[in-house]
């Protein structure tokens, strides 16, 4: 476990930082560094703690310091002492609200930054708009006692991308701040992007290790591709590509003892939909009929276990802690709705923990099967994708024959399975190795540079 260190501001001027005795036995040292900034200074044994680093006010001036009193990590490198992490949260979003400053999502925010005593790290959160390249600083949203505040301060050591939506992503100026602070000031990027689905599934397919967990999925792009599953697994999905929510998600059923084909979706009222047709043309001609199909896949149908007549699946969570693992940090269950083609609870379906739903022994088996798919999926997609990756969110499914599918992989995943109140503790789990993974990354990038910049 790393120490952390609670840095003290004198009431003095003096370039001189008092430390741990401990600490400059290891290096010698010469400069303090926050974030992007540094300062060259003299170094005295601290007479009488071990657990603290005393600055004086003019050099927490130069660094931009803020004075939240908070213990941080340490890192030496090139004779530099540097305190941290400074862990900048990206997004798009901000209101003029001081309550509100992110808009609806201002609640997870305060949530995510609310771990920084318990992780030994400075997280904030900015928008483009923040940026002062000339002065390099930024104006930074902290949440601090319980409320907001703005503090000027450098750059941070590590950037954690949580823009909103595709949208956002792909907004050119936005694209142009990544590649800046990428390229030109060398800060590592975690979790950019939004995951493709057939991109994924092409990806993965290729891995040994994982190809046995993929339902068979492909572009759509004819009929004949749709009855040919039809016929051979009985129901498919098609899903558009870059979807989320469950939205846009239809499941087509084939019944061979009256030729009748079914599909299950929900309407735009948000109403689920049962409807039957004579023929595949005449259900693609009416439900399709102003959809993009080559924005969508076709994805094997399968017989997912039950509870009272309702389809189960899971949401799986994986983070890599501040020594770069990868762990799982939460399981839900997650029952379908009533006559709904998706376990979304925005249509109608429920969250429950593992216990609520099995016997104890066959909560302990299917737990273990998840858990060993989310982490060989985990590695096989930080091998396999582009960036750095430090959290996914899985749909997994397990068939009545004890076969675990993957359905989905999400790079933001989404939090609704953390409203159930016995999933608290995997909440504050899961935003804790979050912000925890930073710490491993702005060691490796002291020690690689270049090398985590993708």
């Amino acid at each position: 476990m790393r120490k952390h260190y609670l840095i003290e501001i004198a009431q003095n001027d003096q370039l001189v930082v008092f430390c741990p005795p401990a600490i400059l036995r290891e290096k010698e040292l010469s400069r303090i560094a926050f974030g992007s900034r540094s300062i060259e200074v003299d170094f005295i044994p601290h007479p009488d703690q071990d657990d603290r680093i005393s600055i004086s006010r003019e050099i927490q001036k130069a660094l931009q310091f803020p004075s939240f009193n908070i213990p941080l990590h340490v890192f030496l490198s090139n004779q530099s002492l540097i305190i941290g992490p400074l862990i900048g949260i990206f997004t798009a979003g901000f209101t003029s609200l001081p309550f509100e400053p992110i808009g609806d999502r201002t609640q997870f925010f305060s949530k995510l930054l609310s771990v920084n005593k318990m992780v030994g790290a400075l997280p904030f959160v900015f928008g483009e708009q923040h940026i002062n390249w000339d002065l390099g600083c930024i104006e930074g949203y902290f949440y601090h006692n319980n409320g907001w505040e703005t503090v000027d301060i450098p750059f941070p050591n590590v950037i954690y991308d949580r823009l909103p939506n595709r949208r956002s992503e792909n907004n050119p100026r936005l694209i142009k701040v990544k590649e800046r602070l990428q390229k030109e000031y060398l800060i590592p990027w975690y979790n950019p992007g939004f995951f493709n689905k057939l991109e994924i599934h092409e990806r993965l397919i290729q891995d040994e290790t994982v190809s046995n967990l993929l339902p068979d999925t492909l572009p759509f792009t004819s009929f004949s591709s749709i009855e040919t599953m039809l016929s051979t697994y009985g129901h498919v999905f098609i899903k558009p590509k870059n979807g989320s929510l469950g939205l846009g998600v239809h499941q087509i059923i084939y019944d061979k003892h009256t030729d009748d084909y079914y599909c299950r979706y929900q309407d735009k009222s948000n109403v689920n939909r049962l409807r039957k047709f004579s023929s595949l043309e005449s259900l693609m001609g009416n439900v399709f009929a102003n959809q993009s199909l080559e924005k969508m896949l076709v994805q094997q149908g399968i017989n997912l276990i039950r509870t009272e007549s309702r389809s189960i699946d899971f949401r799986v969570h994986t983070n890599k802690d501040d020594m770069g693992n990868w762990h799982v940090s939460a399981i839900a269950a997650k029952i379908a709705g009533p006559g709904s083609v998706t376990t979304h609870s925005r249509s109608g379906g429920d969250i429950k923990t593992m216990e609520e739903i099995f016997s104890n022994e066959e909560s302990s088996l299917y737990t273990k099967k998840l858990s060993n798919a989310a982490l060989l999926l985990s590695g096989s997609i930080d091998r396999h994708v582009e960036g750095i990756i430090g959290e996914i969110g899985f749909d997994l499914g397990i068939d009545r024959n004890g076969e675990v599918w993957l359905f989905e992989a999400n790079s933001k995943p989404g939090r609704t399975i953390f409203t159930h109140p016995e999933l608290e503790e995997f909440d504050l789990l899961t935003r804790k190795l979050s912000m925890a993974f930073a710490v491993f990354l702005t060691e490796q990038s002291l020690l690689h540079p270049v090398e985590l910049i993708q």
